[in-house]
């Protein structure tokens, strides 16, 4: 485990980078990007704000770097479900994936990139802006995945590739943000299995 040395109040302080960058995100998740402090922060991951500088660079790159860890940790499912034989079997993983993570015992509720382009404060545009380039990227691969689905017939005549992706991207951010309000997770889980009653083909 790799250690930071930091200095308090004249005292040697270690801490471990990972260990506070995953704090971080916990607060970000739960308070969104302006709405999380450095003073809470800095309390939640056990360093002085220095050493958040030292370490993370300022409040925006901790972000960002927290919303990687995000990604990896937390969206790990979206890859998996890109790779499911049929457009169905897609749409499925994600639902279920993102019902089980924003509907989790141990984690804030929601999804941090919808709670993070909901303010609309100035200062957040650069922020805002990174959370819709990343959401552009995974809207560009679920597109490409049912363009696929498409040219195999796996979505019958007069379904749009384009549609699909667009709809399916829609209702994983409205169930994060009913998530965030304090819907159960049987009201979502009802709307899970609505959308897959309805599919269309396989």
């Amino acid at each position: 485990m790799e250690q930071v040395a930091t200095t308090s109040r004249g005292r040697p302080r270690e801490f471990d980078p990972a260990q506070a960058l995953a704090a971080a995100l916990q607060v970000f998740w739960r308070r969104g990007y302006e709405g999380a402090s450095i003073s809470e922060l800095t309390e939640a991951m056990g360093i002085t704000r220095p050493s958040l500088y030292a370490c993370f660079g300022n409040k925006e790159a901790l972000f960002r770097q927290a919303l990687d860890l995000y990604e990896t940790e937390k969206l790990c499912y979206v890859k998996t479900a890109l790779e499911a034989p049929t457009a169905r079997g897609v749409a499925e993983r994600l639902l279920r994936g993102s019902l089980a993570m924003q509907c989790s015992d141990t984690e804030p509720q929601g999804c941090l990139g919808v709670i993070s382009t909901v303010a609309g404060v100035t200062e957040a545009d650069c922020i805002r802006d990174e959370v819709l380039k990343r959401r552009a990227s995974s809207n560009a691969a679920l597109l490409a995945r049912f363009v696929q689905a498409k040219e195999e017939g796996d979505l019958p005549d007069g379904i749009e590739p384009e549609a699909m992706s667009c709809y399916l991207s829609t209702l994983m951010q409205g169930m994060a943000v009913q998530a965030s309000g304090g819907a159960s997770r049987e009201t979502l889980e009802r709307l899970v299995q609505t959308t897959l009653a309805m599919w269309p083909g396989r």
